[in-house]
Protein backbone atom coordinates (compact mmCIF):
# COMPACT_ATOMS: atom_id res chain seq x y z
CA UNK A 1 0.00 0.00 0.00
CA UNK A 2 2.77 2.19 1.07
CA UNK A 3 4.86 1.79 -2.62
CA UNK A 4 1.25 2.74 -4.37
CA UNK A 5 1.50 5.51 -2.44
CA UNK A 6 4.75 6.67 -2.70
CA UNK A 7 4.42 5.88 -6.99
CA UNK A 8 1.32 7.85 -6.95
CA UNK A 9 2.88 11.16 -5.03
CA UNK A 10 5.06 12.24 -8.55
CA UNK A 11 1.87 11.70 -10.82
CA UNK A 12 0.17 14.13 -8.25
CA UNK A 13 2.93 16.56 -8.69
CA UNK A 14 3.25 16.45 -12.49
CA UNK A 15 -0.20 16.66 -13.29
CA UNK A 16 -0.03 20.61 -11.97
CA UNK A 17 2.50 21.35 -14.76
CA UNK A 18 0.85 22.29 -17.76
CA UNK A 19 2.46 21.62 -21.63
CA UNK A 20 2.70 25.35 -21.92
CA UNK A 21 3.87 25.96 -18.55
CA UNK A 22 6.65 23.62 -18.88
CA UNK A 23 7.79 25.16 -22.77
CA UNK A 24 7.92 28.99 -21.47
CA UNK A 25 9.67 28.18 -18.44
CA UNK A 26 11.93 25.60 -20.08
CA UNK A 27 12.62 28.22 -22.77
CA UNK A 28 12.93 30.94 -20.10
CA UNK A 29 16.68 30.45 -20.00
CA UNK A 30 17.14 31.50 -23.41
CA UNK A 31 15.74 35.20 -22.52
CA UNK A 32 18.31 35.79 -20.09
CA UNK A 33 20.86 34.10 -22.62
CA UNK A 34 20.07 37.11 -25.01
CA UNK A 35 19.79 39.86 -22.68
CA UNK A 36 22.59 39.52 -21.08
CA UNK A 37 24.61 39.14 -24.52
CA UNK A 38 22.76 42.01 -25.60
CA UNK A 39 22.67 44.04 -23.06
CA UNK A 40 26.66 45.09 -23.00
CA UNK A 41 26.31 46.40 -26.41
CA UNK A 42 24.93 49.72 -24.69
CA UNK A 43 25.93 49.65 -20.83
CA UNK A 44 29.76 49.76 -22.24
CA UNK A 45 29.76 53.05 -23.34
CA UNK A 46 28.74 54.03 -19.63
CA UNK A 47 30.98 51.54 -18.08
CA UNK A 48 33.69 53.15 -19.69
CA UNK A 49 33.29 56.55 -18.66
CA UNK A 50 32.63 55.74 -14.95
CA UNK A 51 35.30 53.05 -14.44
CA UNK A 52 37.96 55.13 -17.08
CA UNK A 53 38.75 51.67 -18.83
CA UNK A 54 41.25 51.55 -21.26
CA UNK A 55 40.50 49.80 -25.01
CA UNK A 56 41.38 46.21 -23.79
CA UNK A 57 39.66 46.82 -20.95
CA UNK A 58 36.93 47.50 -22.91
CA UNK A 59 37.18 44.68 -25.16
CA UNK A 60 37.33 42.40 -21.94
CA UNK A 61 33.90 43.29 -20.29
CA UNK A 62 32.13 42.53 -23.34
CA UNK A 63 33.96 39.61 -24.33
CA UNK A 64 34.41 38.11 -20.16
CA UNK A 65 30.48 36.45 -21.30
CA UNK A 66 31.54 34.60 -23.88
CA UNK A 67 34.50 33.25 -22.15
CA UNK A 68 32.43 32.18 -19.12
CA UNK A 69 29.96 30.81 -22.17
CA UNK A 70 32.28 28.63 -22.88
CA UNK A 71 32.72 27.01 -19.62
CA UNK A 72 29.70 27.13 -18.75
CA UNK A 73 28.69 25.11 -21.94
CA UNK A 74 31.75 22.64 -21.26
CA UNK A 75 30.81 21.57 -17.89
CA UNK A 76 26.85 21.75 -17.76
CA UNK A 77 26.28 19.42 -20.30
CA UNK A 78 27.85 16.35 -18.96
CA UNK A 79 26.65 17.10 -15.40
CA UNK A 80 22.85 17.23 -17.05
CA UNK A 81 23.32 13.53 -18.63
CA UNK A 82 24.72 12.93 -14.49
CA UNK A 83 22.53 14.90 -12.59
CA UNK A 84 19.52 15.09 -14.87
CA UNK A 85 17.91 18.53 -17.14
CA UNK A 86 15.99 20.07 -14.09
CA UNK A 87 18.44 20.41 -11.27
CA UNK A 88 20.85 21.86 -13.75
CA UNK A 89 18.00 24.18 -15.35
CA UNK A 90 17.93 25.32 -11.61
CA UNK A 91 21.53 25.97 -10.63
CA UNK A 92 21.87 28.02 -14.34
CA UNK A 93 19.06 30.05 -12.37
CA UNK A 94 21.15 30.68 -9.82
CA UNK A 95 24.38 31.58 -11.58
CA UNK A 96 22.20 33.81 -13.88
CA UNK A 97 20.67 36.20 -11.09
CA UNK A 98 24.64 36.36 -9.17
CA UNK A 99 26.17 36.82 -12.30
CA UNK A 100 23.47 39.94 -12.56
CA UNK A 101 24.02 41.01 -9.10
CA UNK A 102 28.03 40.73 -8.69
CA UNK A 103 27.34 43.05 -12.48
CA UNK A 104 24.95 45.73 -11.00
CA UNK A 105 27.46 45.83 -7.81
CA UNK A 106 30.80 46.13 -9.51
CA UNK A 107 33.09 48.82 -7.77
CA UNK A 108 35.75 48.30 -10.46
CA UNK A 109 37.09 46.52 -13.42
CA UNK A 110 38.60 43.18 -11.89
CA UNK A 111 34.93 42.10 -9.95
CA UNK A 112 33.35 43.21 -13.17
CA UNK A 113 34.58 40.70 -15.32
CA UNK A 114 34.82 38.50 -12.62
CA UNK A 115 30.72 38.83 -12.55
CA UNK A 116 30.67 38.78 -16.38
CA UNK A 117 32.38 35.07 -16.17
CA UNK A 118 29.97 33.84 -13.90
CA UNK A 119 26.86 35.21 -16.06
CA UNK A 120 28.45 33.49 -18.97
CA UNK A 121 28.96 30.52 -17.57
CA UNK A 122 24.87 30.87 -17.49
CA UNK A 123 24.28 31.51 -20.61
CA UNK A 124 26.71 28.66 -21.85
CA UNK A 125 24.85 26.57 -19.68
CA UNK A 126 21.57 27.59 -20.82
CA UNK A 127 22.62 27.02 -24.62
CA UNK A 128 24.01 23.68 -23.45
CA UNK A 129 20.93 22.73 -21.65
CA UNK A 130 17.77 24.48 -22.75
CA UNK A 131 17.86 22.40 -26.45
CA UNK A 132 18.34 19.04 -24.77
CA UNK A 133 15.34 19.86 -22.10
CA UNK A 134 13.17 20.97 -24.99
CA UNK A 135 13.93 18.17 -27.69
CA UNK A 136 13.16 15.49 -24.92
CA UNK A 137 10.19 16.74 -23.77
CA UNK A 138 9.06 17.32 -26.80
CA UNK A 139 6.31 15.41 -29.03
CA UNK A 140 7.79 14.40 -32.54
CA UNK A 141 5.90 16.56 -34.57
CA UNK A 142 6.41 19.67 -32.46
CA UNK A 143 9.48 19.54 -31.18
CA UNK A 144 11.05 21.92 -34.11
CA UNK A 145 8.37 24.85 -32.73
CA UNK A 146 8.63 23.68 -28.95
CA UNK A 147 12.64 23.91 -29.11
CA UNK A 148 13.13 26.61 -31.10
CA UNK A 149 11.04 28.75 -28.22
CA UNK A 150 14.74 28.78 -27.22
CA UNK A 151 15.40 30.81 -29.81
CA UNK A 152 12.54 33.08 -29.90
CA UNK A 153 13.41 33.70 -25.98
CA UNK A 154 16.83 34.79 -27.43
CA UNK A 155 15.52 37.18 -29.61
CA UNK A 156 13.25 38.89 -26.98
CA UNK A 157 15.91 39.00 -24.70
CA UNK A 158 18.11 40.88 -27.31
CA UNK A 159 15.11 43.25 -27.90
CA UNK A 160 14.86 43.66 -24.20
CA UNK A 161 18.43 44.62 -23.77
CA UNK A 162 17.68 47.44 -26.75
CA UNK A 163 14.88 48.80 -25.40
CA UNK A 164 16.66 48.69 -21.53
CA UNK A 165 19.84 50.35 -22.84
CA UNK A 166 17.67 53.24 -24.55
CA UNK A 167 15.72 53.83 -21.73
CA UNK A 168 18.23 53.62 -18.82
CA UNK A 169 20.75 55.79 -20.82
CA UNK A 170 19.60 59.20 -19.35
CA UNK A 171 20.34 57.98 -15.60
CA UNK A 172 23.94 58.63 -14.04
CA UNK A 173 24.52 54.68 -12.78
CA UNK A 174 21.98 53.42 -15.40
CA UNK A 175 24.66 50.97 -16.35
CA UNK A 176 24.31 49.15 -13.20
CA UNK A 177 20.55 48.72 -13.53
CA UNK A 178 20.75 47.97 -16.88
CA UNK A 179 23.50 44.84 -15.94
CA UNK A 180 21.10 44.23 -12.91
CA UNK A 181 17.95 44.03 -14.39
CA UNK A 182 18.71 40.41 -15.40
CA UNK A 183 18.33 39.05 -11.71
CA UNK A 184 14.55 39.61 -12.22
CA UNK A 185 14.05 36.71 -14.83
CA UNK A 186 16.30 34.52 -13.11
CA UNK A 187 14.41 34.92 -10.12
CA UNK A 188 11.32 33.83 -12.04
CA UNK A 189 13.05 31.20 -14.17
CA UNK A 190 14.39 29.08 -10.34
CA UNK A 191 10.83 29.36 -8.80
CA UNK A 192 9.39 28.30 -12.33
CA UNK A 193 12.01 25.31 -12.42
CA UNK A 194 11.33 23.97 -8.90
CA UNK A 195 8.17 22.84 -10.74
CA UNK A 196 9.22 22.04 -13.69
CA UNK A 197 9.51 17.97 -14.54
CA UNK A 198 12.36 16.51 -15.59
CA UNK A 199 12.97 14.77 -18.77
CA UNK A 200 11.54 11.85 -19.20
CA UNK A 201 14.70 9.98 -21.10
CA UNK A 202 16.65 10.54 -17.92
CA UNK A 203 13.89 9.33 -15.76
CA UNK A 204 13.83 5.95 -17.61
CA UNK A 205 17.78 6.02 -17.63
CA UNK A 206 17.08 6.99 -13.80
CA UNK A 207 15.13 3.89 -13.06
CA UNK A 208 11.73 5.97 -13.09
CA UNK A 209 9.60 4.72 -16.05
CA UNK A 210 5.95 5.50 -14.47
CA UNK A 211 7.31 9.25 -13.48
CA UNK A 212 8.55 9.21 -17.34
CA UNK A 213 5.28 7.93 -18.47
CA UNK A 214 3.04 10.68 -16.85
CA UNK A 215 5.14 13.32 -18.06
CA UNK A 216 4.74 11.88 -21.47
CA UNK A 217 1.09 11.80 -20.93
CA UNK A 218 1.62 15.49 -20.68
CA UNK A 219 3.65 16.52 -23.43
CA UNK A 220 1.52 14.32 -25.74
CA UNK A 221 -2.21 15.08 -24.70
CA UNK A 222 -2.62 11.74 -23.14
CA UNK A 223 -2.47 9.88 -26.11
CA UNK A 224 -2.16 6.24 -24.96
CA UNK A 225 -0.94 4.86 -28.04
CA UNK A 226 1.69 7.28 -28.45
CA UNK A 227 2.69 7.36 -24.96
CA UNK A 228 3.51 3.68 -25.30
CA UNK A 229 5.25 3.42 -28.33
CA UNK A 230 7.75 6.11 -27.39
CA UNK A 231 8.22 4.79 -23.38
CA UNK A 232 9.19 1.62 -25.30
CA UNK A 233 11.82 2.99 -27.54
CA UNK A 234 13.18 5.22 -24.94
CA UNK A 235 13.44 2.08 -22.57
CA UNK A 236 15.60 0.67 -25.47
CA UNK A 237 18.04 3.19 -25.93
CA UNK A 238 18.19 3.75 -22.50
CA UNK A 239 19.42 0.36 -21.92
CA UNK A 240 22.50 1.05 -23.66
CA UNK A 241 25.46 2.39 -21.20
CA UNK A 242 26.07 6.10 -21.03
CA UNK A 243 29.24 7.35 -23.05
CA UNK A 244 31.87 9.55 -22.69
CA UNK A 245 34.29 11.23 -24.94
CA UNK A 246 35.36 8.15 -26.71
CA UNK A 247 31.57 7.49 -27.92
CA UNK A 248 31.49 10.84 -28.70
CA UNK A 249 34.44 10.67 -31.18
CA UNK A 250 33.35 7.35 -31.96
CA UNK A 251 32.32 6.32 -35.61
CA UNK A 252 28.74 5.63 -34.06
CA UNK A 253 28.25 9.29 -33.27
CA UNK A 254 30.54 10.81 -36.19
CA UNK A 255 27.83 11.80 -38.46
CA UNK A 256 25.86 13.61 -35.42
CA UNK A 257 29.25 15.14 -34.28
CA UNK A 258 29.86 16.86 -37.84
CA UNK A 259 26.64 17.84 -37.88
CA UNK A 260 26.63 19.66 -34.17
CA UNK A 261 30.04 21.45 -34.61
CA UNK A 262 29.31 22.07 -38.42
CA UNK A 263 26.36 23.62 -37.68
CA UNK A 264 27.65 25.42 -34.67
CA UNK A 265 30.73 26.63 -36.59
CA UNK A 266 28.61 28.32 -39.50
CA UNK A 267 26.13 29.88 -37.49
CA UNK A 268 28.59 32.07 -36.41
CA UNK A 269 30.98 33.00 -39.24
CA UNK A 270 28.35 33.83 -41.38
CA UNK A 271 28.34 37.12 -39.52
CA UNK A 272 25.08 37.01 -37.40
CA UNK A 273 25.97 38.17 -34.78
CA UNK A 274 28.63 41.30 -35.63
CA UNK A 275 25.55 42.46 -37.32
CA UNK A 276 23.47 41.95 -34.51
CA UNK A 277 25.92 43.53 -31.87
CA UNK A 278 27.35 46.41 -34.32
CA UNK A 279 24.67 47.07 -36.15
CA UNK A 280 24.31 51.10 -34.94
CA UNK A 281 28.09 50.80 -35.30
CA UNK A 282 27.36 50.19 -39.13
CA UNK A 283 23.98 52.48 -39.44
CA UNK A 284 26.89 55.59 -37.91
CA UNK A 285 29.01 54.47 -40.74
CA UNK A 286 26.29 54.80 -43.71
CA UNK A 287 25.52 58.47 -42.25
CA UNK A 288 23.26 57.54 -39.75
CA UNK A 289 23.07 59.80 -36.18
CA UNK A 290 23.95 58.34 -33.15
CA UNK A 291 19.91 58.31 -31.45
CA UNK A 292 19.10 57.08 -34.98
CA UNK A 293 20.79 54.17 -35.03
CA UNK A 294 19.80 53.30 -32.01
CA UNK A 295 16.43 53.12 -32.51
CA UNK A 296 16.84 51.84 -35.53
CA UNK A 297 18.70 49.08 -33.59
CA UNK A 298 15.24 48.76 -31.41
CA UNK A 299 13.19 48.31 -34.62
CA UNK A 300 15.88 45.89 -35.97
CA UNK A 301 14.67 43.55 -32.31
CA UNK A 302 11.43 44.24 -32.64
CA UNK A 303 11.42 42.61 -36.39
CA UNK A 304 13.80 40.12 -35.38
CA UNK A 305 10.95 38.82 -32.79
CA UNK A 306 8.41 38.68 -35.13
CA UNK A 307 10.29 36.89 -37.69
CA UNK A 308 11.50 34.16 -35.31
CA UNK A 309 7.83 33.93 -33.93
CA UNK A 310 6.87 32.99 -37.87
CA UNK A 311 9.59 30.56 -37.94
CA UNK A 312 8.69 28.55 -34.94
CA UNK A 313 5.21 28.47 -36.34
CA UNK A 314 6.46 26.70 -39.65
CA UNK A 315 9.62 24.83 -38.09
CA UNK A 316 7.57 21.43 -38.13
CA UNK A 317 6.10 22.10 -41.61
CA UNK A 318 9.11 22.62 -43.56
CA UNK A 319 12.32 20.30 -43.73
CA UNK A 320 15.30 21.23 -41.21
CA UNK A 321 17.60 21.26 -44.15
CA UNK A 322 15.57 23.19 -46.78
CA UNK A 323 15.07 25.99 -44.16
CA UNK A 324 19.25 26.25 -43.34
CA UNK A 325 19.64 26.38 -47.06
CA UNK A 326 16.96 29.17 -48.10
CA UNK A 327 18.43 30.85 -45.03
CA UNK A 328 21.96 30.87 -45.99
CA UNK A 329 20.93 31.91 -49.92
CA UNK A 330 19.61 34.88 -48.35
CA UNK A 331 21.68 35.88 -45.94
CA UNK A 332 24.27 35.61 -48.30
CA UNK A 333 22.65 37.92 -51.07
CA UNK A 334 21.69 40.41 -48.96
CA UNK A 335 25.09 40.99 -47.58
CA UNK A 336 26.14 41.36 -51.02
CA UNK A 337 23.60 43.73 -51.61
CA UNK A 338 25.17 45.60 -48.65
CA UNK A 339 28.43 45.27 -49.27
CA UNK A 340 28.21 46.65 -52.84
CA UNK A 341 25.97 49.56 -51.61
CA UNK A 342 28.50 50.18 -48.99
CA UNK A 343 31.51 50.18 -51.47
CA UNK A 344 30.30 52.05 -54.37
CA UNK A 345 27.62 54.54 -52.96
CA UNK A 346 29.46 56.41 -50.41
CA UNK A 347 27.54 58.37 -47.67
CA UNK A 348 24.63 58.81 -50.09
CA UNK A 349 21.42 58.61 -48.38
CA UNK A 350 20.42 56.21 -51.36
CA UNK A 351 23.18 53.56 -50.19
CA UNK A 352 22.28 54.42 -46.39
CA UNK A 353 18.81 53.59 -46.99
CA UNK A 354 19.83 50.36 -49.14
CA UNK A 355 22.10 48.74 -46.30
CA UNK A 356 19.16 49.25 -43.35
CA UNK A 357 16.67 47.41 -45.97
CA UNK A 358 19.51 44.73 -47.00
CA UNK A 359 21.29 44.88 -43.22
CA UNK A 360 17.22 43.98 -42.09
CA UNK A 361 16.67 41.42 -44.74
CA UNK A 362 19.77 39.59 -43.70
CA UNK A 363 18.64 39.67 -40.07
CA UNK A 364 14.91 38.36 -41.30
CA UNK A 365 16.39 34.92 -43.07
CA UNK A 366 18.81 34.36 -39.73
CA UNK A 367 16.16 35.08 -37.57
CA UNK A 368 13.56 32.20 -39.38
CA UNK A 369 16.59 29.91 -40.26
CA UNK A 370 19.76 29.35 -38.97
CA UNK A 371 18.86 30.92 -35.95
CA UNK A 372 16.44 28.26 -34.28
CA UNK A 373 17.07 25.59 -36.29
CA UNK A 374 20.68 24.58 -35.49
CA UNK A 375 19.40 24.90 -31.27
CA UNK A 376 16.64 22.63 -32.39
CA UNK A 377 19.05 20.33 -34.44
CA UNK A 378 22.04 20.09 -32.00
CA UNK A 379 19.05 18.75 -29.50
CA UNK A 380 17.91 16.14 -31.97
CA UNK A 381 20.99 14.39 -33.84
CA UNK A 382 23.09 12.67 -30.90
CA UNK A 383 22.27 9.51 -29.20
CA UNK A 384 20.31 9.37 -25.82
CA UNK A 385 23.83 7.84 -23.86
CA UNK A 386 25.89 10.73 -24.74
CA UNK A 387 22.79 13.69 -25.83
CA UNK A 388 23.97 16.00 -23.13
CA UNK A 389 27.73 15.86 -23.70
CA UNK A 390 27.50 16.07 -27.73
CA UNK A 391 24.93 18.67 -27.44
CA UNK A 392 27.66 20.51 -24.45
CA UNK A 393 30.58 19.90 -27.13
CA UNK A 394 28.74 21.72 -30.21
CA UNK A 395 27.77 24.33 -27.88
CA UNK A 396 31.17 25.16 -26.46
CA UNK A 397 32.53 25.16 -30.38
CA UNK A 398 29.49 27.53 -31.17
CA UNK A 399 30.63 29.75 -28.20
CA UNK A 400 34.15 29.88 -29.64
CA UNK A 401 33.20 30.38 -32.60
CA UNK A 402 31.08 33.53 -31.16
CA UNK A 403 34.01 34.88 -29.09
CA UNK A 404 36.78 34.58 -32.02
CA UNK A 405 34.51 36.41 -34.91
CA UNK A 406 33.71 38.94 -32.35
CA UNK A 407 37.62 39.32 -31.33
CA UNK A 408 38.22 39.57 -34.48
CA UNK A 409 35.56 41.61 -36.02
CA UNK A 410 36.70 45.41 -35.22
CA UNK A 411 40.57 44.96 -36.25
CA UNK A 412 39.27 43.34 -39.74
CA UNK A 413 36.73 45.74 -39.94
CA UNK A 414 39.52 48.46 -39.71
CA UNK A 415 41.60 46.66 -42.07
CA UNK A 416 38.95 46.19 -44.78
CA UNK A 417 36.19 48.16 -44.40
CA UNK A 418 32.46 47.21 -44.13
CA UNK A 419 32.20 47.22 -48.03
CA UNK A 420 34.89 44.16 -47.98
CA UNK A 421 34.42 42.41 -45.06
CA UNK A 422 30.70 41.97 -45.60
CA UNK A 423 31.78 40.17 -49.22
CA UNK A 424 33.67 37.43 -46.93
CA UNK A 425 30.77 36.92 -44.67
CA UNK A 426 28.57 36.47 -47.77
CA UNK A 427 31.35 33.70 -49.63
CA UNK A 428 30.79 31.90 -45.90
CA UNK A 429 26.92 32.21 -46.13
CA UNK A 430 27.32 29.72 -49.72
CA UNK A 431 29.79 27.33 -48.28
CA UNK A 432 27.53 26.30 -45.72
CA UNK A 433 25.27 25.30 -48.21
CA UNK A 434 27.28 23.23 -49.49
CA UNK A 435 27.92 21.51 -46.37
CA UNK A 436 23.75 21.23 -45.15
CA UNK A 437 23.76 19.58 -48.87
CA UNK A 438 26.68 16.64 -48.12
CA UNK A 439 26.88 16.36 -44.58
CA UNK A 440 23.49 17.23 -43.16
CA UNK A 441 20.67 14.42 -42.46
CA UNK A 442 17.12 15.51 -41.95
CA UNK A 443 15.66 15.26 -38.77
CA UNK A 444 11.82 16.81 -38.74
CA UNK A 445 9.14 14.61 -37.82
CA UNK A 446 10.95 12.22 -36.68
CA UNK A 447 11.32 10.72 -33.34
CA UNK A 448 14.51 10.75 -31.25
CA UNK A 449 14.47 7.16 -30.87
CA UNK A 450 14.25 7.07 -35.22
CA UNK A 451 16.93 9.41 -35.17
CA UNK A 452 19.59 7.40 -33.09
CA UNK A 453 18.61 4.13 -34.99
CA UNK A 454 19.48 5.44 -38.39
CA UNK A 455 22.51 6.45 -36.96
CA UNK A 456 23.33 2.38 -36.17
CA UNK A 457 22.01 1.38 -39.69
CA UNK A 458 24.43 3.56 -41.29
CA UNK A 459 27.07 2.62 -39.01
CA UNK A 460 26.54 -1.16 -39.48
CA UNK A 461 26.15 -0.57 -43.15
CA UNK A 462 29.56 0.95 -43.34
CA UNK A 463 31.21 -1.91 -41.03
CA UNK A 464 29.59 -4.30 -43.40
CA UNK A 465 31.31 -2.95 -46.74
CA UNK A 466 34.21 -2.07 -45.09
CA UNK A 467 34.29 -6.52 -44.43
CA UNK A 468 33.48 -7.19 -47.96
CA UNK A 469 35.70 -4.57 -49.20
CA UNK A 470 38.68 -6.18 -47.21
CA UNK A 471 37.61 -9.86 -47.73
CA UNK A 472 37.65 -9.22 -52.04
CA UNK A 473 40.97 -7.89 -51.20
Amino acid sequence: MQNMENSSKPQVKIHKVSAGFVYFFGALGGLLFGYDTGVISGAILFIERQLHLDSWQQGWVVSAVLLGAILGAAVIGPMSDRFGRRKLVLLSAIIFFVGAIGSAFSPEFWTLILSRIILGMAVGAASALIPTYLAELSPADKRGSMSSLFQLMVMTGIFLAYVTNYGLSGFYSGWRWMLGFAAVPAALLFFGALILPESPRFLVKANKPEEAKQILKIMNKKNPGVVDSELADIKEQAAIKSGGWKELFGKLVRPSLVIGVGLAIFQQVMGCNTVLYYAPTIFTDVGFGVSAALIAHIGIGIFNVIVTAIAVAIMDKIDRRKMLNIGALGMGVSLLVMSFAMKFSGHSLTAGVICVIALTIYIAFFSATWGPVMWVMIGEVFPLNIRGLGNSFSSVINWSANMIVSLTFPPLLDFFGTGSLFIGYAVLCFASIWFVQKKVFETRNRSLEDIEETLRTRMAKSDAKNVEAHTSN
